[in-house]
C-alpha cells in the first residue's frame, strides 16, 4: 500500500526546535506516551550519545507513525551547518519536507541551505513557525524574511493570537476557529475549535482573503468562486492548497 506511505523530513536551522517537533508528532499520534526533552536528552530521534551530551541532532533519523489509515516516516534531519550532507542524502528520499522556523530567530542560515537544497530536489513543503510564546517572537516578520530570503510564496493557514507572554493560541484561518487548549488537560492532547474573539476577527478575515488569493493559483474552480464572490467550502480549499503544495506553487504557513 505504497499510496497510504509517505516519508516526510523535518528541516531547519540548528535550534529552530526539529528535534523537539518531531517529539510532539510521536506523542500526539499516540507513538509515545510520555514526550522527550532535547534538555534532558531523552528524545526518540537523538540516539547517539554525543547528540544527547551537545543537544544537537548530528544524524538523519527515522521514526515511524500510524495517522488514520497512513504510515508516516518522520526523518529528523541535523541543522547544524557542518552535518549539510547528512541533509541532502535525506531529501533525495522525502515525499515532503516541515521547514521549521524561530518566531524569533526567523530565517537563518542554514534555514536557506536546507531550503534551496529543497529546491534542487523538487520536494514539497510547508512551513511551521515555532516558539511563539518566547520574548522576541514575531510572525510577520518571520513570514517577510521567509518571502524575502527563500522567494517563498506564502499561504497562511494559519495566525497565532498574540505573542510572547501575550501568546493566547493559534486560529486556524482555513476552518475559521480559534483552537482553544483544555487547560485542565494534563496530557495536553484535549482541545476545541471555537468562534475567533472580536478582537482578532478583521484580522483573520483578511488572512482568510489572501489564503484563497494564493490557493487560487492552483485551482481555476477556486478563482471563479473567489471572482463570484461565493462563500469557498473547506474541502476546495484544501483541494487547491494540496495541489499547489505538490506543484510547489506555494507553500503553506502554520504556527
Amino acid at each position: 500500500m505504497l499510496d497510504k506511505l509517505r516519508n516526510i523530513g523535518i528541516i531547519a536551522h540548528v535550534d529552530a526546535g526539529k528535534t523537539t517537533t518531531t517529539e510532539r508528532i510521536l506523542y500526539y499520534s499516540g507513538t509515545k506516551h510520555k514526550v522527550g526533552d532535547v534538555d534532558d536528552g531523552d528524545t526518540t530521534t537523538d540516539f547517539d550519545p554525543l547528540e544527547r551530551a551537545k543537544g544537537i541532532t548530528i544524524n538523519s533519523a527515522a521514526v515511524s507513525i500510524d495517522w488514520g489509515d497512513n504510515q508516516i516516516n518522520i526523518i529528523d534531519t541535523p541543522g547544524h551547518v557542518d552535518f549539510t550532507a547528512e541533509v541532502e542524502r535525506s531529501l533525495r528520499v522525502l515525499d515532503g519536507a516541515i521547514g521549521v522556523f524561530c518566531a524569533v530567530g526567523g530565517v537563518e542560515v542554514q534555514s536557506e541551505t536546507v531550503w534551496f537544497q529543497s529546491n534542487k530536489y523538487k520536494v514539497p513543503r510547508i512551513a511551521y513557525i515555532n516558539k511563539l510564546d518566547r520574548l522576541g517572537a514575531d510572525f510577520k516578520d518571520c513570514v517577510e524574511q521567509m518571502k524575502a530570503k527563500l522567494q517563498c510564496v506564502p499561504a497562511i493557514c494559519a495566525i497565532p493570537l498574540g505573542l510572547s507572554s501575550e501568546f493566547k493560541g493559534i486560529i486556524d484561518i482555513i476552518r475559521m476557529k480559534f483552537v482553544l487548549k483544555d487547560d485542565t488537560d494534563k496530557t495536553n492532547r484535549k482541545y476545541s475549535f471555537v468562534d475567533i474573539p472580536d478582537s482578532h476577527k478583521d484580522e483573520a478575515m483578511m488572512y482568510r482573503q489572501q489564503l484563497l488569493e494564493t490557493a487560487a493559483l492552483a485551482s481555476d474552480e477556486l478563482m471563479e468562486m473567489v471572482l463570484d464572490g461565493k462563500d469557498v467550502p473547506e474541502a476546495t480549499l484544501r483541494q487547491a492548497l494540496r495541489k499547489g503544495t505538490l506543484e510547489t506553487k506555494f507553500t503553506p504557513i502554520y504556527c
